[in-house]
């Protein structure tokens, strides 16, 4: 059975991880060479915060019994989750609109990417909870995992709790090829959004214990295809072709502003989004009602997409962590709940910088193991 931490001065640890955190940040800062709009370099940076984010909630609030550890980098969970959703229906929006697929094709290219990491994760763990601390699961529960079907998010008895989000992101593959019309991706966001609050509606008895985490991450991902949708059309220039015609029948609305001037605009507007963001995330209405937990998350997560649209700088660090997230999310939950190697021996500060290292790490063997069977498949499939 889980057991929460505890830990020596947790304020203090915080000051410190905060400072070298922040020092790592400025650190692998480098002036953005790809200005193409919401490029996969952005993409990957909101992932890799949306893991730290999450990575960062799992120990404040869960992990470790004093919650002032971490805090505030711990309070955006939820956003973090969102920024995962919404990214996957932009990515899904921006791809499909670009080329069509088949349901098939949609399903082998998309949705198989989805299980190999997280049956490597799994098999790792059940064998591990087996060797280590006699823990066995039952049969039912293991197809069951194979299947990526996690019911509950129960940090004593689940092999892996958080990963009652992979059943949500399926779920979202599985009927993205049949909702999805790309003559008007709105409304498809309009439909599955409707189909997620039918579900929270619905309350079905055997989603009872996630219920409450979908309830609140219903309207990201609809965010996502209409973000995509967007972009879509921006980068294929249908909004520069409006701006001409709007400019060359009333000249007037053509500004010249000055260069200094759009910089200062520029540094004004990432100042308030970085206040909105910092502001809305502390005060984030949860333990309110869900409505007004998810719109204030969803502002948080906009007012966060923005700023990194409009930064002049990118970070490598959270590149990393972007690269790898999907990976770090199998893995950090188990290993610090389960099998402990560093707060109960080292600074809360410390421990916490080593296991976010240690997760980049596994993530990257994860990954090696991973290509190496899917190469290792594809040779013996030629040869049969």
């Amino acid at each position: 059975m889980f057991t929460s931490i505890s830990i020596n001065n947790p304020i203090q640890s915080t000051y410190i991880f905060t400072a070298v955190l922040l020092l790592v940040l400025v650190l692998s800062l480098k002036r953005k060479t790809d200005n193409d709009l919401f490029s996969p370099a952005v993409t990957q940076e909101l992932k890799g915060l949306a893991i730290l984010f999450i990575v960062f909630s799992h120990i404040g609030y869960n992990l470790i019994s004093d919650h002032r550890f971490l805090f505030p980098l711990s309070v955006a969970a939820g956003v973090g989750v969102n920024l995962f959703l919404f990214l996957s229906g932009f990515g899904l929006t921006m791809s499909s609109l670009k080329k069509q697929l088949s349901i098939k094709e949609f399903y082998v290219k998309r949705v198989s990417k989805l299980y190999p990491s997280l049956w490597l994760v799994i098999i790792i763990f059940f064998l591990l909870d087996y060797f280590l601390i006699d823990r066995t699961y039952s049969l039912h529960y293991i197809v069951q995992s194979f299947l990526g079907f996690f019911p509950s998010a129960d940090s004593n008895w689940d092999v892996n709790s958080p990963l009652w989000y992979f059943t949500f992101i399926v779920a979202y593959y599985l009927i993205f090829p049949f909702i999805f019309w790309r003559r008007a991706p709105w409304l498809s966001a309009i439909i599955i959004f409707f189909a997620g609050y039918g579900l929270w509606q619905w309350n079905p008895i055997f989603l009872e214990y996630v219920m409450r985490l979908y309830k609140v991450h219903i309207l990201a991902f609809p965010l996502g295809i209409i973000a995509g949708s967007l972009i879509y059309k921006i980068k294929n220039g249908d909004f520069i072709n409006w701006r001409d015609k709007i400019i060359s029948k009333y000249p007037s609305v053509k500004l010249n502003i000055k260069p200094y001037l759009k910089n200062i605009g520029r540094y004004l507007l990432l100042a308030i989004l970085l206040f909105i963001a910092g502001y809305t995330a502390y005060y984030s209405n949860v333990g309110g009602t869900r409505l007004a937990e998810e719109l204030t998350s969803n502002v948080t997560m906009l007012a966060i997409v923005l700023f990194f649209l409009l930064k002049k700088l990118d970070s490598r660090i959270l590149f990393l962590f972007g690269v790898y997230s999907f990976e770090v999310y199998f893995l950090h939950w188990p290993i610090m709940s389960r099998f402990d190697i560093f707060y109960g021996y080292l600074p809360a500060w410390l421990a916490t910088a080593l296991y976010l290292g240690l997760f980049i790490g596994l993530a990257y063997l994860l990954q090696i193991v991973k290509d190496g069977i899917s190469a290792g498949l594809l040779k013996l499939k030629s040869v049969l």
